[in-house]
């Protein structure tokens, strides 16, 4: 329990520092969706992590101010959300996907967003005012524990949040706990195939950047079957290919040669799954 706290206040702290940060900066500094300059995030060298993020800007209900780059997936377009439904988004952020979902749920839904860093929630309430939103609300808490109902929830997504969690167990417990019966997920996440270095799960940085908390995809979809969900399907699988610059701010010669011929893979996901 005390690793699992370390974990979260480091990334509480660097995901605050983004939501602080204007959205150009946000999207020059960590993980964005242009040409990205990571210093504060995901190592200390220039490089370019776009190969993470996917474009929203086409995307019905995208608001730019909400959008920080930091998703490695598209959830909603794979979520089958419907008009009148009520969607959860787990790690909300400043309300990216969110916004999106609102879109397709209409006036006559419901989107809630849950994220345990204070920045994040008061930036999002933020976006939220300025568009005048009634049906959108914002709740800071963990996404292993929501203030939300037991089978109360149409759909839950997820972009690139659960990968960071230390107790993805308990996360998708709780998923399954807040669902209708029935009900489903959609969420996008990075996994690995193939045993990443254990100095890069190690790195502290990288726990807040992108990759060091992702679990090998078996063992990731091995947990979502274990808390009860059925007809578990990857909607989308997207090779990601780290720089060399950031791998070697963490491997030796040796490792990196290692790393490479053993074809190591870190994937972003787009997983669903329905409640029993």
């Amino acid at each position: 329990m005390e690793d699992a706290k370390k974990i979260k206040d480091i990334v509480k702290e660097k995901y605050g520092k983004i939501a602080e940060q204007s959205n150009e900066e946000n999207k020059s500094s960590c993980c964005g969706s242009g040409p990205s300059i990571i210093s504060s995030c995901c190592g200390d060298g220039t490089i370019d992590y776009s190969v993470f993020a996917d474009d929203y800007t086409q995307k019905q209900g995208y608001v730019a101010d909400a959008d920080l780059g930091l998703g490695c997936g598209l959830p909603t377009d794979f979520a089958a959300i419907k008009t009148g439904d009520t969607v959860v988004d787990l790690g909300s952020g400043a309300g990216n996907d969110a916004f999106v979902a609102r879109s397709i749920v209409g006036e006559e839904g419901k989107v809630i967003g849950i994220d345990m860093t204070p920045a994040m929630i008061e930036k999002a309430n933020r976006n939220k005012e300025k568009l005048g939103y009634k049906n959108i609300e914002f709740h800071l808490a963990e996404i292993e524990s929501t203030p939300l109902d037991d089978n109360s929830v149409d759909v839950v997504v997820s972009n690139c949040v659960l990968n960071l969690s230390p107790e993805k167990e308990k996360a998708f417990n709780e998923i399954n706990r807040i669902l209708n019966p029935g009900a489903h997920f959609c969420v996008s996440d990075i996994v690995l195939k193939g045993e990443l270095p254990a100095v890069l799960k190690r790195s502290a940085e990288m726990y807040a950047g992108c990759v060091s908390g992702a679990l090998q995809q078996e063992e990731y979809l091995g947990i979502i079957k274990k808390t009860g969900f059925e007809k578990v399907e990857i909607k989308k699988s997207k090779k990601i290919n780290l720089p060399e610059q950031i791998l070697k701010e963490y491997l030796d010669e040796q490792e990196l040669i290692k790393f490479k011929k053993n074809e190591i893979g870190i994937f972003s996901v787009t997983v669903v799954g329905y409640k029993a």
